[in-house]
């Protein structure tokens, strides 16, 4: 699926979303995968939920799934591939009033429609199934081991969900973006025939910390919904570039200082100028660059501050003697350039 079809799950209302998926829309070309697939751990060991978080999984009936209800013994009541209307309601044979079928649980929905049947039955024992499943998908985008999508047939939490893309990559950001794309969901409170508002995303990003939603805190790990795009941006980055062991690439993950982004890079190489180091920042939205100047010696000795890199800072080690060793930057940002294809622009 191409750069218009990401388009299209996004609705062209969401202009955000579609800055933050655009580097991942490739990934919509794979085929859909199973939820129900067994999720591969990263990380630490995945919180056991307990028995109450459990139950809460079970899958919700959405506007567009088809029903097959059965009473026991009473076919003139059975109704087969019944799809829920996009306000989330059904209809059963004499009974005067639609059902509520939404956000219901096959379970919840046979003892509403038991209620609403025992005028004209005596005990009636009635059978829900969900034949099909219209939800729209959930995808989860950029900086995980296998982006994908994924068809929900239960409820599903934002870590569980993550474990089935195998988790972040070591580039990963520290915040994962949630864009609500599908229809309004609320289950407690299903919008009017007159609101217009029953056929609108809910145009809303939700923003929580990397951290805390692998550690399995619930304020960062809520329930994914129907048409959610997940998205997990890349760090920013800074390179260390010149005459260190390894020039490379750093992803900024947590505040990184000038001494440790070198040490990262392997270290000062010999006959490195380690009183004139230079960190070349831009200023943000302008093409002018200023360079700061650090002392590694008086850092080591606690005399001089150790600079806190931001986005895109370059530190450029020198070489003694005057020269500045400006190695490859390009090879710094991709190291791994020469593995990638070749592909054909006709």
């Amino acid at each position: 699926m191409c750069f218009k079809a990401l388009t299209t799950i996004l609705g062209n209302k969401l202009t955000v979303a579609l800055v933050l998926t655009i580097n991942s829309a490739a990934v919509l070309a794979q085929q859909p995968v199973s939820a129900s697939a067994p999720p591969a751990q990263f990380g630490n060991a995945i919180p056991t939920p307990s028995p109450r978080v459990a139950a809460d999984d079970r899958y919700r009936i959405g506007a567009g799934d088809v029903l097959d209800i059965k009473v026991l013994n009473k076919p003139q009541f059975n109704r087969e591939g019944v799809r829920v209307s996009p306000r989330g309601m059904i209809r059963m044979p004499l009974i005067k009033d639609e059902i509520k079928a939404a956000c219901r649980t096959e379970e919840e929905l046979e003892i509403e429609i038991t209620v609403q049947l025992k005028e004209y039955v005596r005990e009636p024992q009635v059978t829900v199934q969900i034949q099909q499943y219209q939800s729209e998908p959930v995808a989860v985008l950029g900086s995980v081991r296998a982006p994908s999508r994924f068809l929900l047939q239960r409820r599903v939490r934002l870590l569980e969900l993550l474990t089935f893309v195998n988790g972040p990559t070591d580039n990963a950001g520290r915040t994962i973006q949630v864009v609500h794309t599908g229809p309004l969901t609320a289950c407690d409170v299903l919008p009017s025939v007159s609101d217009p508002s029953a056929e609108k995303p809910t145009d809303q990003i939700d923003y929580y910390n990397l951290k805390d939603t692998v550690r399995g805190e619930e304020k960062s790990n809520p329930y994914v919904r129907p048409g959610d795009v997940v998205f997990v941006p890349a760090a920013d980055q800074v390179y260390v570039i010149g005459n260190v062991i390894h020039p490379t690439s750093l992803a900024l993950t947590e505040p990184m200082t000038v001494t440790r982004a070198i040490a990262m890079a392997g270290g000062t190489a010999i006959d490195t100028k380690k009183n004139e180091i230079h960190v070349i920042r831009q200023t943000p939205g302008t093409t002018e660059k200023k360079e700061i100047l650090v002392d590694l010696d008086a850092i080591n000795r606690h005399k001089a501050e150790d600079i806190v890199l931001v986005a895109n800072d370059i530190v450029d080690v020198p070489a003694s003697g005057g020269k500045r060793l400006f190695r490859s930057l390009v090879g710094a940002a991709l190291p791994s350039i020469g593995s990638l294809p070749v592909r054909v622009i006709p």
